[in-house]
């Protein structure tokens, strides 16, 4: 008996909700297609992780090589291929299939290169190097 009340009391709720399809056709097509660009496109491009925060609207954060935050790009009203050319505009290497292997010249993509390299050593020049002091002067033996 009880079921049964649970049960007309769910259809009346639905039946009593007026859904606006114009309003939700947009909001549910830029859903489904951030969703088919997070399932299928993120495994594909280098130096794009994704972190699920439940209940956020999808964003692209942009960090620099610290982790400092430069910018928040929101995704939400963006369809699957706007957001693809977005990514190739700020330089994302995007393999063909996710266990390709990256080129080395875009390791550091979409950054140009890594502020961690070691600076390259200074060019030799053809100059006359400096005597080696003598054994006699070296007061550190």
């Amino acid at each position: 008996m009880i079921w049964l009340f649970i049960f007309t009391s769910f259809l009346r709720c639905a039946s009593t909700y007026d859904v606006d399809v114009k309003k939700l056709d947009g909001l549910a097509k830029a859903k489904v297609e951030v969703k088919a660009f997070v399932t299928q496109d993120i495994p594909l491009y280098h130096n794009l992780v994704m972190k699920h925060i439940p209940g956020a609207d999808p964003e692209l954060v942009l960090l620099n090589h610290f982790y400092e935050e430069l910018d928040r790009i929101a995704l939400s009203d963006m369809s699957r291929s706007e957001i693809n050319e977005l990514l190739d505009r700020l330089g994302f290497y995007k393999k063909s299939q996710a266990e390709e292997e990256v080129p080395e010249e875009f390791r550091f993509s979409p950054a140009k290169d890594s502020p961690f390299q070691d600076p390259e050593p200074p060019a030799r020049t053809e100059e006359a190097a400096p005597e080696p002091q003598s054994q006699a002067q070296r007061s550190d033996l």
